[in-house]
């Protein structure tokens, strides 16, 4: 039995979760979010948590077990308190704005670098190298997060880039002399 799928989800107040079959719909404060999941496991509501146990022992049950019940707590989380990725920008020049929504930012390129946020997303700056993207889905903030970071990664040499705070960059030595 999987230990991550066999534990019941809390449901906080200020939140609704509604099952139909294989579709979850979660509301809270922050919004609504839905989810169909596969076919090998079932949910059930009872009382102010959500059960998930699985059909039968085939091998796409046990695997779709533990991540079934992940991506409902992740909503009911998403919905009742949200989620936030936090990137810094290190560079002599690099900095960020937040124009309307869009995401402005120079990173040594002959051209500004802008995001468009989606639907659900946010973006804020904190003096001018601090980017946080919030919303209410994990997956999507983590996507664009991801994309941020992908527009300039930390280079080796320097450590000069777009980087999650707290990640390390792994240094190298440049050129050694004669």
């Amino acid at each position: 039995m999987s230990r991550i799928g066999k534990k019941p989800v809390p449901v906080p107040s200020g939140v609704t979760v509604s099952v139909d079959s294989q579709s979850v719909v979660v509301k809270g404060p922050k919004g609504e979010l839905s989810l169909v999941l596969p076919g090998e496991v079932d949910i059930a509501q009872e009382g102010e948590q959500i059960v998930v146990t699985r059909q039968n022992d085939s091998r796409t049950a046990r695997a779709c077990h533990g991540l079934s019940r992940t991506l409902i707590a992740n909503m009911v989380e998403g919905v009742s308190k949200g989620f936030e990725k936090r990137l810094e920008i290190k560079g002599v020049g690099y900095r960020a704005a937040v124009k309307g929504k869009t995401l402005t930012m120079s990173l040594g390129y002959s051209h500004p670098v802008e995001f468009e946020p989606p639907a659900g997303i946010d973006f804020q700056v904190e003096g001018n190298t601090n980017v946080i993207v919030t919303g209410i889905d994990k997956e999507l903030v983590g996507t664009i997060a991801a994309k941020i970071r992908d527009a300039r990664p930390p280079e080796p040499y320097k450590g000069k880039g777009v980087r999650y705070l707290g990640e390390m960059v792994r240094r190298k030595a440049g050129k050694s002399g004669k």
